[in-house]
């Protein structure tokens, strides 16, 4: 250690990076974020901040922030079946989530949080930054060499770089993402446009044979987030920005209620991209480099909490390296045994989501809408939301 505090490298200036600054700056820690892209956006569009995630943020004191650009959520968890909207079962927030987890739950465009989180990171960011390597030098510090030729020598590196993430390399054997057979298409809807069921503060799941479509408004009601997964086919690419046409996206849910093919019209040019998959890691650390949301457990999007989930490790790590400031290896090391059960669990639960939504119509289907009328999902997924990552770090000992 050259320093009281260590020197941290943070790779992603994504949302699990900017977040893991963030954390770092409240235990009195700085960090350096290097971001390949030469400025900071979410290139994404809408995501749910559930109260695991809005607790996080309230102490990073952004959360009111945050709100004001964002939906307060009355209705969760509205399933619907595909062919005539029939509800299945539909989850009364706004009564009973803050009683039971202290917070609400909202929807947000991913822009908008990307600019709560960076809000807080006074730090130094740094753009146009691309890591091309990693080693670890003969006196037990990382070494990262960027495509500019800049080599930086950090105590410590966390690897927020995503399912591409160039650090995952240097952690665990490499291993290439696999595509899962879904694809998954996503809009932004002008609320003018948008039919007005969807413009309901309202998170709504329309499940049907093969597919299920979900939408919710973002951005202050501006805009309806639309997401839609489906069978890939052989010409799917894994890209943020890659795009179909509206006529493709129709054709997918062309027998589906009315309604949502309304909404598919409205949409404009969709983006569509593979959904890719990666069994989940039995170790993020090695010596003294570490990763980060979905650069360490990247997850299907059926129980949202992908986001969640790198804000969580965020604030996990950050409190781990500042209870041993003068022992990051053991700090990672701890870090990691506090993350993993949580995170693959989550990850183990949202693949098998996936089957559970596009069941056949048939005997299967019939069961599990029977069971919708008595499931309390907000209440069954506690495991999820009362979770606090602070107060487990509290029970451990440091």
């Amino acid at each position: 250690m050259r320093a009281q505090h260590p020197r941290i490298a943070i790779l992603g200036g994504g949302i699990g990076g900017l977040a893991a600054s963030a954390f770092l700056y409240r235990e009195g820690m700085s960090a350096t974020v290097y971001e390949q892209a030469s400025e900071l956006k979410e290139i994404g569009a809408g995501l749910v901040v559930a109260p695991n995630a809005a607790r996080l943020l309230r102490r990073l004191g952004v959360m009111d922030g945050l709100a004001e650009r964002a939906v307060r959520l009355d209705t969760g968890w509205e399933f619907r079946r595909w062919e005539d909207g029939t509800v299945l079962s539909a989850e009364d927030l706004a009564s009973s989530c803050e009683e039971l987890y202290g917070e609400h739950t909202y929807t947000a465009h991913r822009a908008d949080l990307l600019a709560a989180l960076r809000s807080a990171v006074p730090g130094d960011v740094r753009l146009g930054k691309r890591c091309v390597g990693i080693t670890v030098g003969d006196g037990g510090l990382p070494v990262l060499r960027f495509a500019d030729g800049e080599t930086t020598e950090p105590d410590i590196v966390i690897g927020a770089d995503g399912i591409h993430s160039v650090v995952r390399g240097a952690v665990t054997e490499p291993s290439p993402a696999v595509y899962s057979g879904y694809c998954a298409f996503r809009a932004l809807v002008p609320s003018e446009r948008a039919p007005a069921f969807a413009r309901r503060p309202a998170q709504t799941l329309w499940i049907g044979p093969g597919h299920h479509l979900v939408h919710y408004p973002v951005s202050a009601g501006r805009f309806v987030n639309l997401v839609a997964f489906a069978p890939a086919g052989d010409d799917v690419v894994e890209s943020w920005t890659a795009t179909a046409t509206v006529r493709e996206f129709l054709a997918e849910f062309a027998t589906w209620d009315a309604r949502l093919t309304d909404l598919i019209q409205a949409a404009g040019t969709p983006g569509r991209w593979a959904l890719l998959d990666r069994a989940p890691l039995r170790r993020w650390t090695r010596g003294p480099v570490t990763l980060l949301g979905d650069a360490a457990h990247p997850m299907f999007p059926f129980f949202a909490q992908g986001a969640a989930q790198a804000i969580e490790d965020a604030a996990v790590l950050a409190r781990c390296v500042a209870d041993r400031p003068g022992d990051p290896l053991g700090a990672l090391r701890r870090y990691e045994r506090l993350r993993i059960p949580r995170t693959t669990r989550l990850q183990e639960a949202s693949h098998a989501r996936a089957s559970v939504n596009h069941l056949p119509d048939g005997p299967e289907q019939q069961a599990r809408d029977a069971s919708f009328a008595d499931a309390d999902p907000l209440k069954a997924n506690a495991w999820i939301y009362a979770y606090d990552p602070e107060h487990a770090l509290a029970e451990t000992s440091a």
